[in-house]
């Protein structure tokens, strides 16, 4: 099995009503679709809602025992079309991925979706990936529910508020035959904590009955006259309803507003714990949510109850919207609520906080503390000290550390077997000079940075070589496009190598084929090598290449061959060949490798037997410290150390203990023609007799040597 096994995790999900479940956010969502009686559950995966993919694959016989299908989809547009289940048929379904470039990808679907309504429940869960530690554009997915008027759930992020948000989910979702977004934040996927367990729940209506009673309502599909009624459905029936579930069963919350202080914050519901984490720090608010600010929490951002909001700032000198991301949708929408409802009430929102950007815990705070002082300074008489770490960050010592300290720039794992692709990319372009080279999403996305700076653009997930598609004309020099198996599989065989074929494009097509989809956390994918019970794997990229007209391939089934790739390289940019070239880069990615094999080598150990290691090495008597191996590598376990010799100025290369033994940075030293300092050395574990015979042999004749030279060698007296 190449995936990632979650046994631990799985055994959660049998977890029965009055238990108590313990674990991540996202884990407790799973868990929520159970017990909801969820009959079906699809999905891409990506950050941070992996687990909950990885989790359902590893949890087919529970899946199989209660009538749950699951499906790991193609592409998120594959995975929102799989909730047409529950446009004809009362069965509950649920659907995932990463926001917003999922979304985007699935928006066809959503919109056709959205449009007929659904009479089951269809529940979206998006991984909102916002802000520092995105790896994704910045936008928000309100646009989204906004656009297609699906209502847009955003629940405080502790594990009962999570878990009451997926019940809410489907309910509000069958009261109103609309479907419903449920955003998930990172901060709230990976916060911790523990909710009561209820008995998970087998669907009320399964697919198979679907299938045995087929039904067909007209009025349902998107197609004229039906379409133009949707509209006035949507703004007629569904809003209403929508309105009067979210007043009637509160599903939005208010704290400490007992009509005694006159300012308040109205704010998302995943900002709940910032808030609160600020009003703590102010002395306005402790530990457990008491606050002396009111607050006004929407755990449904869209749509907003209109006299609940009203209701709420009334009476209030001023209000402050805490809403993270631009534009600032809920902002624009509670003034205009206000005016409307001749309210007075001061409203703040961007302005205290930035336009734009993730509402860190020191955004947060600040922000708190201006409107605060601004509008009612005479609750912060209580203030508590805090540290402040403002004026060491400020120090000119700790600042002149940027001069000294270079950036990491965020690059390949160690042994990763992409970098040598791009090595090869390197040493091609010392001969023929630069060319325009689109990128694509996945790990190959770090070929921009150092050391490798390669790459022009990159626009989607599988669109490297459509990105390349205007290029196609007449030129002294060939495009090259960069993209991943994942992406391949995901829309790059059509949208790419299919689009090129058709168009007969002449430029070069590189597809770096690593096993899984390693990006998103090593899932198995169409052209996994690896054999899995539940889905077809070993599906050759080649074979679907040719399959659509392609004639000019190359496969490469060791891409630490950098010799080789380059001379792939470059007959491809130079051959006289017409249509696109496509080369096929494989090698399994390292850390599922590792993930695969550290376990089998354990195993090995504790049952006595012999296990060979490799590891490299730098032999600093030959190393010049030119430091070229490092500029065409780049691998983390490279780095330099100083040496005792006097003739050497420059510190010399050095492997440190994270090496895996991949062989690449002797690969690239061959290949460049650069220096024979790099050995290998194996690293025998549970030796047999042989060995230590061996080891004794050598031991002894390196001894002899080494005296020997000692000897000869002249030396000057102190």
């Amino acid at each position: 099995m190449a995936e990632r096994s979650f046994a631990r995790e799985v055994e959660d999900l049998k977890l029965a009503d009055g238990e108590v479940f313990r674990g991540e956010g996202i884990l407790a969502i799973t868990k929520a679709l159970l017990q909801c009686g969820v009959g079906y559950v699809a999905g891409y995966q990506g950050s941070p809602i992996s687990h909950l993919m990885d989790v359902l694959a590893d949890a087919e016989p529970i899946l199989s025992e209660l009538g749950v299908h699951f499906e790991s989809s193609a592409s998120e547009a594959a995975a929102a079309a799989t909730l047409s289940a529950s446009v004809m048929y009362p069965i509950r379904g649920a659907v995932t991925w990463k926001s917003t470039v999922g979304t985007n990808v699935a928006s066809d679907a959503l919109a056709n979706l959205a449009s007929g309504g659904v009479t089951g429940g269809a529940l979206i869960i998006v991984g909102e990936d916002y802000g520092e530690g995105s790896s994704i554009m910045q936008e928000r997915s309100h646009a989204f529910a906004m656009k297609s008027q699906m209502w847009l759930l955003d629940p405080r992020p502790n594990l009962p508020s999570i878990v009451k948000a997926v019940e809410d989910g489907f309910a509000l979702s069958e009261a109103t035959n609309t479907p419903v977004m449920l955003e998930v934040r990172i901060r709230c996927c990976h916060v911790t904590g523990s909710f009561i367990a209820k008995d998970n729940r087998r669907p009320a209506f399964s697919l198979a009955e679907a299938l045995d009673n087929p039904v067909r309502d007209t009025s349902r599909i998107v197609l004229p006259p039906a379409s133009f009624q949707h509209e006035k459905e949507k703004v007629e029936k569904r809003w209403p309803a929508a309105i009067e579930y979210i007043r009637t069963h509160r599903l939005n919350e208010t704290f400490g507003d007992d009509g005694r202080a006159d300012i308040g914050i109205v704010m998302q519901g995943g900002m709940y714990n910032g808030v609160i984490r600020a009003l703590t720090r102010l002395g306005l608010a402790d530990v457990w949510g008491n606050t002396r600010v009111p607050l006004h929490v929407l755990n449904v951002t869209y749509p907003l109850v209109d006299d609940e909001l009203v209701a709420f700032c009334r009476g209030k000198r001023a209000v402050l919207m805490v809403e993270e991301g631009a534009p600032e949708y809920l902002e624009q929408a509670l003034a205009h609520i206000l005016r409307k409802a001749d309210c007075p009430t001061r409203l703040e929102g961007k302005g205290i906080f930035p336009v734009a950007g993730e509402l860190t815990a020191t955004v947060m705070l600040d922000a708190m503390t201006a409107f605060v002082e601004r509008h009612a300074p005479d609750l912060l008489g209580n203030r508590p000290p805090v540290p402040d770490a403002r004026p060491i960050l400020a120090d000119p010592k700790v600042k002149a550390l940027a001069d000294v300290v270079p950036p990491r720039p965020a690059g390949f794992c160690t042994g990763c077997p992409e970098r040598p692709i791009f090595a090869a990319m390197k040493l091609v372009e010392k001969e023929l000079g630069p060319h325009h080279v689109a990128a694509d999403i996945g790990c190959h996305l770090f070929s921009i940075l150092p050391p490798f700076n390669i790459g022009a653009t990159t626009m989607g997930y599988g669109l490297g070589p459509a990105s390349a598609s205007a290029f196609n004309v007449p030129a002294s020099k060939r495009s090259i496009a960069v993209m991943g198996d994942g992406g391949f599989w995901h829309n790059g065989l059509s949208s790419g190598v299919g689009n090129a074929v058709f168009n007969k494009q002449d430029g070069v097509i590189l597809i770096v084929d690593n096993h899984y989809s390693a990006a998103t956390g090593g899932q198995d994918i169409l052209s996994s090598r690896a054999f899995n019970r539940l889905r077809a794997t070993n599906n050759s990229i080649v074979a679907a290449v040719k399959g659509i007209g392609a004639h000019w391939v190359r496969q490469i089934d060791r891409t630490y061959d950098v010799a080789r790739l380059r001379d792939t390289l470059r007959e491809a940019l130079t051959t006289t060949e017409t249509g696109p070239k496509i080369i096929v880069a494989s090698s399994e990615c390292m850390l599922n490798k590792q993930r695969r094999l550290k376990p089998l080598t354990s195993a090995a150990l504790k049952r006595g037997e012999r296990v060979v290691r490799e590891r490299f090495g730098v032999d600093e008597d030959v190393c010049t410290g030119d430091h070229a191996c490092i500029r065409l590598s780049g691998c983390p376990s490279l780095s330099v150390k100083h040496t005792d010799d006097p003739l050497k100025e420059d510190p010399v290369a050095a492997i440190d203990n994270s090496c895996v033994g991949c062989g690449n940075c002797g690969e690239v030293s061959e290949a460049a023609v650069l220096c024979p300092s790099f050995y290998r050395a194996d690293i025998v574990q549970n030796p047999t007799g042989w060995d230590r015979f061996l080891a004794r042999i050598r031991t002894a004749a390196i001894g002899f040597l080494q005296r020997r030279h000692a000897a000869r060698r002249i030396a000057f007296p102190a």
